[in-house]
Parts: C-alpha cells; structure tokens; sequence
C-alpha cells in the first residue's frame, strides 16, 4: 500500500540497531514507543538553548521557558479538541492522572453505599487506584465484563449504572486485547443518570484521533511516551466544571495562590493540579510527537496500521498451535498470543535471540488472564514504523520455537 515506512523509519535512530547480531524488530509498542530525531532534538535543544524554571521567574531563560511550556498546552488542547487549555493538566503520565483523578474524585464523592463501575479489561492503573479510593471511602467497586472475543457486554454495564453510581472509569482500547471500546455510547449511558465518566487513552491516542468533545468525555488520560513522545509527561484533560469543584490531589509550588500558616488558598487552572517543578521540558517534546504525527497524519497511520494487523493475524493463525486472545470486530495492531504447551517467557526469551522484541506476561492486566484462565500471553503491538517483512520474521520466530519446545 502507499505509505512510506522506509522513510520514516529513517527518523527514528533505535530501529536501525541490531540486537544479538540481528536487526532489531520492535513489537513492544504497547509498552513505551520509539522516538522519532524530531523529538529527541526538541528535548536536546531545550537543554541546550532554555532550560529554566518555568512561571516563576521574570528573567529571560524562565519567560522563553514559560513560553513554550504554554505552547505545549495549546498543542494538546488543539490536538484533543479541549474548549480550553485550563482543561488540559500536565501530569507524569496515565497512572499518575488515574491516580490524581481517583484521589480527588474520591475524597469529595465517594462514601458508603456509592459505587464505582470499571470493566474487566482495565488495566491495573485504570484499577488499583479506584479500588484503593472504594477502600479508603466504603464505596463498592462494581466491574463490566468482557464476552470471549474480548468485547465489553453494554447489557450488563446498563445493569449496573444506577442511582449508587459516582463515576465510569473505562479504558478507551484494551492494551492486551486491542479491542476499541464503543465509548461514546458508554458515555451517553452514564451521563443519562448524571454520572461522569474518565477514559484511559493510554492506548489510544497513538492510533485514534481523539475530540474530546464529540466523545462528550470528562475526563481524558494519556501518556507521552506511548505516542512517540518523552517518559515522565501525561496529561489529565478534564471538563472545567469538575476541575473548578475537585480538590486538588497534590500541595506544594505552582498550585497555590496565597499561603499563610493559617489558611493557603489554591491556584487557578490549569496550575491548581500542578504542584512542583513541572516537567517542562517533557511537554515540549510531547508537544513535538503531536506536531510529528499530524505530519505523517492518523487517518494514514490508522489505516496502514489496519493492513499491519491483518497481514499479521492472517499470518500467525497459520502458525500450529498459535491461539490469539482478542478477536474484537473492532481492535487496533497488538495480537496477544500462546503458542500450546509453551511457556510465554521461553517463546520470548527465544524470539529475543532471533532479534524480536515481543511483551511476555500479564500486561499489567492480571484479571484479564484470569478470564481466559491463562498466566499470560506473548504481545505483538504494533506500530506505524513497522513492516511486513518484520512480521514475516516473527511468523518464522514462531516456528523456530515450535522446533526448539517440540
């Protein structure tokens, strides 16, 4: 199909490594991404030519610095269709917008009898923290599960919205099936009983283009280095009026107005839920990932990834034994997989020798396993760098590890 792989697989230095004297193949995407020169030159030459604390100093280096970290926040507003950048908080990342989120939300909603729905295929940071919250405040985790191809079942999720219900939290696509959960219409059920719901687009961003506002969603979560951005920088976009009424979940500088021994008086957002040194530098070079993508453009990158998919599920279904979990009819490029009677850490363990990095174990979704009874897969996520010819060479990998565990 028409799509330059090998040129832009010339922007990203990592892929052209040999690993155990083999050229490297990357099928760990769902896991952290690659970065493209664009990026890592951003982060060298804030470094170089910037780098000062940002929002409180008046000398130069702070103002230049002040300036592009703002810039940055329009980026992601832009790039996310958010009605404003006060909507759109830095973070460290997914888990710790969940967290923040969860903490929050929780401290000012959540209370004996209440209940939080999440699904079966959450991952442990869409998991954990709202368990610990239901904990902390007497409130009922209640859970949506999954059918065998990996599908939520909407039937039983409108069972469980009711009147007890304080907040949906839901992941946009499952990072260990690749299914694309059908979110809008999960957020125009919780919002018929007036319940706000946060989706976890870890997963998504890197393949969807996301409108904020057409999703009608509240709350939005990702990580920048699952979008060929730097580690350490997400963002927590949020509706301005739950922003306005939620505390905030971390004190220190930046967030506040006034502070006195008596009284300290917050912020306004988007600062009032950005406590500390914020890591400035990590939004320039995420702001440079979304300028890179919009370069190659999603609608290509959505459907050359597509073509990845199929090629590689037609591939792998022939290869004996092999089992894929997550036949959604609507996924996105990771096929987790077992190979009958191998273990995942051996088959990988093998494949990295041949040159091919895969995921082993439960993908930080360990109740996802325990629905197929299972103690983890092997994931192929895939990436819009990669080739055919790379999923050729884990096709004969597999086979190779058939011959070695008989």
């Amino acid at each position: 199909m028409d799509f330059e792989v090998d040129k832009i697989r010339e922007d990203f230095p990592l892929l052209s490594q040999k690993v155990h004297g083999q050229p490297i193949v990357y099928f760990d995407n769902g896991a952290t991404t690659q970065k493209p020169r664009q990026v890592i030159e951003t982060v060298r030459r804030y470094y170089e030519e910037e780098n000062a604390s940002i929002h409180r100093g008046v000398h130069f280096l702070s103002e230049r610095s002040t300036e592009t970290y703002e810039k940055a926040r329009e980026k992601v507003r832009k790039y996310i269709n958010a009605a404003s950048t006060s909507e759109v908080i830095f973070t460290s990342g997914t888990t710790g917008s969940i967290n923040a989120l969860a903490f929050s939300f929780g401290e000012k909603y959540l209370a004996p009898g209440t209940e939080v729905i999440i699904t079966e295929m959450e991952h442990h940071s869409n998991l954990v923290p709202w368990q610990m919250a239901c904990e902390r405040k007497g409130a009922k985790l209640k859970v949506v599960p999954f059918n065998e191809k990996g599908e939520l079942v909407m039937a039983e999720f409108k069972k469980l919205l009711s009147d007890k219900t304080r907040i949906v939290a839901v992941s946009h696509i499952s990072n260990s099936l690749g299914t694309i959960n059908p979110i809008k219409e999960i957020i125009r059920l919780a919002h018929k009983h007036e319940v706000p719901v946060l989706v976890d687009g870890a997963q998504a961003l890197p393949h969807e283009s996301i409108d904020v506002r057409d999703l009608d969603a509240d709350f939005y979560v990702f990580s920048g280095h699952k979008v060929y951005g730097p580690n350490g920088i997400g963002v927590l976009y949020g509706k301005e009026k739950w922003l306005y009424d939620l505390p905030p979940y971390q004190g220190g500088g930046d967030m506040v107005d006034c502070v006195t021994f008596e009284k300290t008086t917050y912020n306004q957002l988007p600062f009032k839920f950005e406590a500390g040194t914020m890591n400035y530098i990590g939004a320039a070079g995420l702001a440079a990932a979304l300028d890179y993508i919009s370069g190659i453009g999603l609608d290509r990158i959505r459907e050359y990834e597509k073509y990845l998919l199929e090629y590689a599920t037609m591939k792998l279904m022939t290869v004996p034994g092999l089992e894929i979990y997550g036949n959604a009819a609507r996924k996105i490029s990771i096929i987790s997989f077992l190979l009958d009677g191998i273990h995942p850490y051996d088959a990988g363990m093998v494949l990295d020798k041949l040159g091919i990095a895969v995921r082993t174990g439960t993908h930080c979704t360990q109740p996802v396993m325990d629905h197929f009874k299972i103690t983890g897969t092997l994931r192929a996520s895939m990436a819009f760098y990669n080739t055919t010819g790379e999923i050729d060479r884990l096709y004969a990998g597999l086979h190779r590890v058939r011959e070695m565990f008989g």
